[in-house]
């Protein structure tokens, strides 16, 4: 039996929280109902055929758990002793020693100083938030020629934090800091090209530009760049290439991409088949919240697919996926049909751990 793929990156969304974080919300995937293949506006999954049995949605498909912010972390030179206590002292928590010593470097010049109190006064870490002046260092740190700087405050720029919406700006900004090698610029540059709004879109200069973020390590972006493999999106379709990418980002934690890959290890799609590693990784990403892994767990729990048949266990990952309306009306039936004893037994596991959440 197959796993039914879900629908891969059916949108990317460019968000801009507070403190110049990058954060993107993910596509909404079903697990076996893909989207039909549309034009590059945005660029979504050709239609496949499903496999059978395959639970079907109840719901319309909402976004899943949003990835982690990255967060614009200056890294400071080995050489420069001064500059290791600023960022010694913002690893541990210290923000207020941090904002001290790095007022002195900033004063005398020093460009990851700069970066460091925007930062500081963008997070509200060690004095009280304040944008106006966070834009004001970033930008001192990007005259300089500060990458990190740069990506900050072209986030300040979009988001229209610090100063007035400007979007002109905000990609000048983001161009130059992803020619300097900053991946988070990069990468949100793809996501803008990718769009077509704030740029005409180029779903080729988008791929260019994710695969420089993906070589880099950003797990967004070999996300991302695994779909755009997987469909033939401004490159050429290459499965296997797709998977390697998944691989990767599924070993930095990324969710989506483990519940990817763990579909595209159990179907053995560009990947040889191991149903037993495909089924840990399911557990993994089911234990960190993704509706989805937790609806494809069930599905393999119950039919003891690739894994010994435990039905308390499976019930009890499909009555959490379904309060994330990722329920499944065969399911729901093979749950009335079991025992009594053994259906109490999988709706307290349910509650006990949507309790501990």
């Amino acid at each position: 039996m197959k796993l039914p793929c879900i629908t891969m990156l059916a949108t990317l969304l460019l968000t801009v929280p507070a403190a110049a974080q990058l954060q993107i919300t993910p596509p909404a995937t079903t697990p076996s109902a893909p989207a039909e293949k549309q034009k590059p506006k945005p660029p979504a999954p050709a239609k496949k055929k499903e496999a059978a049995p395959a639970p079907k949605p109840t719901a319309s498909p909402k976004p899943s758990a949003s990835p982690k912010p990255a967060t614009v972390i200056p890294a400071p030179p080995s050489d420069d002793p001064n500059v290791d206590l600023v960022f010694g002292a913002y690893q541990r928590g210290q923000y207020k020693t941090a904002f001290e010593l790095a007022t002195v470097r900033a004063q005398a010049g020093d460009a990851k100083a700069m970066t460091m109190l925007g930062e500081l006064y963008s997070n509200a870490m060690g004095i009280r938030r304040d944008y106006a002046k966070a834009a004001e260092w970033y930008k001192r740190a990007a005259d300089a020629g500060d990458r990190e700087a740069m990506f900050a405050l072209a986030m300040l720029r979009i988001s229209g934090r610090g100063g007035p919406v400007d979007k002109s700006e905000a990609v000048r900004l983001m161009a130059s800091a992803a020619k300097l090698g900053e991946p988070k610029a990069a990468y949100n540059l793809a996501l803008l090209y990718l769009d077509g709004q704030t740029l005409p879109q180029d779903v080729r200069r988008s791929a260019e530009l994710l695969r420089q973020a993906a070589d880099a390590g950003l797990p967004e972006a070999q996300y991302a760049l695994a779909t755009f493999y997987k469909e033939g999106t401004g490159v050429p379709k290459d499965p296997e290439r797709a998977v390697r990418l998944l691989q990767a980002a599924a070993i930095a934690d990324n969710v989506d991409a483990e519940v990817e890959y763990a579909i595209a290890m159990f179907n053995g799609t560009g990947t040889p088949k191991n149903q037993p590693a495909a089924v840990a990784l399911l557990r993994k990403a089911s234990r960190q919240g993704s509706a989805i892994a937790q609806n494809r767990l069930a599905w393999v729990l119950i039919n003891g697919v690739g894994t010994p048949v435990d039905k308390i266990e499976g019930f009890k990952w499909h009555l959490v996926a379904k309060t994330a309306g990722k329920g499944d009306p065969e399911l729901d039936k093979q749950l009335s049909d079991l025992p009594a004893d053994d259906r109490a037994k999988a709706e307290a596991a349910a509650r006990k751990w949507l309790g501990s959440k």
